[in-house]
């Protein structure tokens, strides 16, 4: 008889809220690498801010990367170090153009990237960027992640559930966690952690977003307010104004008793995302 594989029963989300130093790589590896060395178990996804090697830069020219630099190797050797997933997105250079790319690196040194699709036009970002062309959800132990950055927070269609079927007809929600990274400024965080509990309610889905902390190179103060929020808009963690890691368990039996009890997901409008 077929059997239908079932996702792990929790799973770990590590945070990194960082004040990062502006534009300067090393120092930023610096920084995670003494914040990893006090990672305890269990820990098995961490999640590091949008442009964690430099702060939010349009100085791309400088300090874009090809996809065999340091901070890929750098990725790939922390990753492998621990024993963890490690996301984040930094500025990568490919065939002459500029991305704010997100990589999902397993300790194997396998690994996916995403790169940003809405681009910050407040900061002339897509003067600099190529935005993304399509999404990236992400697996670890049978869960379904939906990697974003930032801005693209604003946008609901981009992170809208797409229910899939499965070898059997019967039909799914296409993801289970929805992971933004960002370098989201303090004057807007109303419009942060709003949004955040938005896309998780609409989504019913866990929603895990990780800011930086601190004043970058533009003298702008970002708060941090990194959150976790369960399908139902509740909110799991939250920590503004300071550097903190912290590991949170997200329980997969919450998840499908909320999407069995209220089922909105099967309600959605069909549609389908163009480039």
């Amino acid at each position: 008889m077929e059997t239908t594989f079932m996702p792990a029963d929790t799973l770990c989300i590590t945070t990194l809220q960082a004040d990062l130093h502006w534009e300067d790589k090393n120092a930023n590896l610096d920084l995670f690498e003494s914040m990893l060395d006090e990672l305890e178990s269990p820990a098995e996804i961490v999640v590091l801010p949008e442009m964690f090697t430099t702060g939010f830069t349009m100085n791309a020219a400088t300090f874009a990367e090809p996809m065999d630099g340091t901070t890929m190797q750098w990725l790939a050797d922390t990753s492998a170090q621990y024993r963890v997933i490690l996301t984040g997105s930094f500025i990568a250079v490919e065939d002459g153009k500029f991305f704010n790319r997100l990589v999902w690196m397993l300790p194997n040194g396998q690994f996916g990237y995403y790169d940003k699709r809405h681009l910050f036009t407040l900061a002339g970002e897509e003067k600099i960027y190529t935005p993304g062309q399509k999404r990236l959800i992400a697996s670890a132990k049978g869960w379904k992640i939906n990697l974003q950055i930032c801005y693209d927070l604003r946008f609901p269609a981009w992170a809208r559930q797409q229910p899939q079927a499965d070898e059997s007809g019967e039909v799914h929600p296409e993801y289970d966690v929805l992971l933004y990274v960002a370098n989201w400024p303090e004057r807007r965080s109303h419009a942060w952690k709003t949004l955040l509990s938005a896309r998780a309610i609409e989504n019913q889905c866990y929603v895990v977003g990780v800011n930086r902390v601190g004043k970058d190179g533009a003298d702008v103060y970002h708060s941090g307010d990194s959150m976790i929020v369960d399908p139902l808009g509740e909110l799991y963690y939250h920590r503004a104004h300071a550097a903190e890691m912290q590991t949170i368990q997200l329980e997969y039996k919450h998840l499908t008793e909320i999407r069995q009890r209220l089922p909105f997901w099967k309600d959605g409008d069909a549609f389908t995302l163009l480039p």
